[in-house]
């Protein structure tokens, strides 16, 4: 029986995390949503509309940038009671220099999408603060989506030093592509996850892509051209081929990963082979990869080194 009252989503002023926390103020039993977001400015409108779309007074602003481990850091200390499930929503391909560095070392990329979800979840579970749940938003890119011209990363050893070069940006280059990057570093998180359900057996950890979505900001920074193929022509032409659905659907995807038991801790799920819609199963099924305990172990310990 699902007992999850409270939620956290990162990311949630727009887009998949926005209507993630629409849906969830519908469903029985949520009296607490939890909006972490990294502008107060958009988080006040998307609070003030949520509650007037929902007829609800359960949204709270947490203001976090998961791009700043010092922003992730400091949202968690002001935080007087725990939250049931943590939605990781927040990620895209880097802003405007996805291959710099920040200061902890990591690229743009690598924090926005893995670092500061790891600092994140890592400062609930030392503080107690998450009771039951912790959802990572994987991609089907993590297994390739040759459809979309996006291949399957290849690793050449799965070994520490190759997730550490994913991190820091050394597998790429400072000219490797963010579309080619963005595979590898939720390949890692879905590693680092299921690496995470063995240790805490106590929280469930679950994986769960929104699958193609059409008119979602998480690539609004990729360069013209291919930002105006991948959002404003792909998001007219690839739903009629079945290749990206409406941001309701991939949004549901979260929620019933979070509220639905079937979906198993330590597990990714995405969609079919092949496709980046339609109903979703375990990866597992499909790449047997995704669940070797070796190479989830790598990916944790490399992703420690920074956190």
């Amino acid at each position: 029986m699902n007992n999850i009252q409270s939620v956290m989503i990162t990311g949630a002023n727009a887009g998949l995390g926005r209507e993630a926390a629409r849906q969830l103020a519908g469903r029985k039993g949520i009296e607490k949503i939890y909006l972490a977001c990294r502008n107060p400015k958009k988080a006040e409108a998307a609070k003030t509309s949520l509650e007037a779309e929902t007829g609800r007074n359960i949204f709270e602003i947490i203001l976090m940038d998961v791009s700043d481990t010092d922003s992730v850091r400091n949202a968690v200390a002001q935080m007087t009671s725990p939250v049931d499930a943590v939605i990781l929503n927040a990620g895209g391909t880097g802003g405007q220099t996805p291959n710099a560095l920040t200061k902890a070392g990591v690229t743009h990329i690598y924090a926005a999408n893995v670092h500061g979800h790891v600092v994140l979840v890592e400062e609930l579970l030392s503080l107690q603060l998450v009771t039951s749940t912790v959802l990572y938003a994987g991609s089907e890119a993590v297994r390739g989506i040759p459809k979309m011209g996006m291949a399957r990363p290849e690793l050449a050893s799965s070994n520490e030093d190759e997730f550490v070069s994913i991190a820091n940006g050394a597998k790429f280059g400072p000219e490797g592509n963010p579309m080619d990057n963005y595979s590898y570093v939720k390949l890692v998180a879905v590693l680092w996850m299921g690496a995470m359900a063995r240790q805490h057996p106590h929280i469930r950890f679950v994986s769960m892509s929104p699958g193609g979505t059409a008119g979602t900001a998480g690539f609004d920074n990729l360069p013209f051209i291919k930002r105006l193929i991948f959002k404003h022509i792909g998001g007219t032409l690839m739903p009629l081929f079945g290749m990206m659905h409406s941001v309701e659907t991939g949004a549901k995807r979260y929620v019933e990963g979070i509220l639905n038991p079937k979906f198993e801790s330590g597990h990714f799920y995405a969609s079919r082979k092949g496709s980046p819609t339609g109903p979703v199963v375990d990866q597992d099924t499909i790449d047997s990869f995704l669940s070797d305990r070796t190479a989830q172990d790598n990916a944790f310990r490399a992703v420690q080194q920074f956190a």
